[in-house]
């Protein structure tokens, strides 16, 4: 242990080191020759973290979810005089109480719930909301609504958090382009969408400049020294997550579209002891503006996201990681209270957020909004969805200082046991 520069403790090497042994022992010489080289970036560093077995996922349904349709207050007559055709009928409500339910679609999550590992949390949003996407995805994003911070909520947390290192692959963004979410001013997240073509390519020039660089070395230049490492690491991560993905099989379900290949990437990532600390991923597109003839597509995407989310908890429960990790689940608005015209609903504002794991202490948190007091036809937030990012920064990843990450304190939920 003397040999590494990071001082670690048995239990560090452990866990930020043996990945790359254990993992080359059981998947081809290749894989272990590249998660080797990771596992030596990873003991670089200093060992700061907290909770360096703790896994946080993050899950974002794009388009503006209908939160009053997903966990309906069936409880409230109000609820079906304001939509009288596409409200769900008591008798196929999924009921938690006397007057909450889920939509019958979520089969998945109503078992995540009554396993008491899934916490709904009522009414998530912030003052003066914005019914644009782009804006308030970006306040989700940075969580600093009506600001202008330039980097995401993610991205502040990894950087107060973890070790300062290019190549530590703290964050993995599965999408076809990097969320503001993770944005860092110190770590460069490992973006892909279908690991089976994630490769780190570029100009002949400037693969050519990077071998010259390696070769040479940077001089003692910090921002060459940034350049070469991050390259490398893309490089290096790159075959990792190809081979890691290509390897993993499983027999669990889960489900068909929408979030079952991303969630099932992580799954092998975490499996291959992937040193990663934050995933993050997005039900591709707006899929869920459902602006025209609401009932049947909301349905679906309903169920693909409950079903893929309980087979990620089954995976992990089966691979031996279900306590190591905790999923938090957002969109960047609800929607009106009042069907339309259309048979849809249109951008809104409050909204519930959802959060998955064993450690969690499942139920109804916070209060759900009324649907009679209204600001213009929308529902009034009771819950700033920045206390729901303060409970998993501070309750989960035991991170104490979400006030610097959120920039304001926030009180925690109380979600954890």
């Amino acid at each position: 242990m003397a040999r590494f520069k990071c001082g670690c403790s048995r239990r560090d090497f452990l866990v930020k080191g043996m990945y790359g042994l254990g993992v080359g022992a059981a998947l081809p010489g290749l894989l272990g020759r590249t998660s080797a080289a990771l596992a030596a970036q990873a003991l670089e560093g200093t060992s700061m973290e907290p909770s360096p077995e703790r896994i946080l996922v993050v899950v974002e349904l794009s388009g503006g979810n209908d939160g009053l349709n997903t966990v309906v207050p069936y409880g409230d007559d109000e609820y079906y005089r304001v939509r009288p055709t596409i409200g769900i009928p008591p008798s196929e409500v999924l009921r938690i109480d006397d007057r909450y339910g889920f939509h019958p679609s979520l089969v998945g999550f109503e078992r995540l719930y009554k396993d008491g590992h899934l916490a709904v949390v009522h009414g998530c949003g912030y003052d003066n909301p914005s019914l644009s996407h782009f804006s308030s995805m970006g306040f989700w994003h940075t969580g600093v609504p009506n600001g202008g911070e330039t980097l995401g909520w993610l991205g502040r947390l990894a950087d107060g958090a973890y070790d300062h290192d290019a190549q530590g692959n703290r964050i993995v963004n599965i999408g076809t382009r990097q969320s503001l979410a993770v944005r860092a001013r110190h770590h460069s997240p490992l973006v892909f969408n279908d690991p089976r073509t994630f490769r780190r390519d570029g100009a002949n020039s400037e693969k050519s400049a990077l071998a010259r660089m390696k070769a040479d070395g940077a001089g003692g230049n910090a921002t060459l020294e940034f350049l070469a490492g991050t390259a490398q690491n893309a490089a290096e991560s790159s075959e990792f997550v190809r081979q890691a993905s290509a390897a993993y099989r499983t027999t669990v379900d889960y489900g068909i579209g929408g979030l079952s290949g991303p969630l099932r990437q992580v799954a092998a990532l975490i499996h291959a002891e992937m040193p990663t600390r934050i995933y993050y991923v997005t039900y591709a597109g707006n899929s869920f503006d459902t602006h025209v003839h609401q009932a049947d597509p909301h349905a679906r995407l309903l169920a693909y996201t409950a079903d893929a989310v309980r087979g990620f908890t089954q995976d992990l429960k089966r691979i031996g990681r279900a306590d190591d990790v905790a999923v938090v689940m957002f969109t960047e608005f609800g929607r009106r209270v009042e069907e339309n015209g259309s048979l849809g609903t249109d951008h809104g504002t409050a909204t519930p957020m959802f959060v998955v794991g064993n450690h969690v202490r499942g139920g109804l948190y916070g209060q759900h909004p009324s649907l009679t007091e209204l600001d213009d036809g929308n529902l009034i937030r009771t819950t700033d969805f920045r206390r729901v990012y303060a409970t998993m920064i501070e309750e989960w990843l035991r991170f104490k200082d979400s006030p610097t990450v959120l920039k304001g304190k926030f009180e925690t939920l109380g979600v954890f046991a």
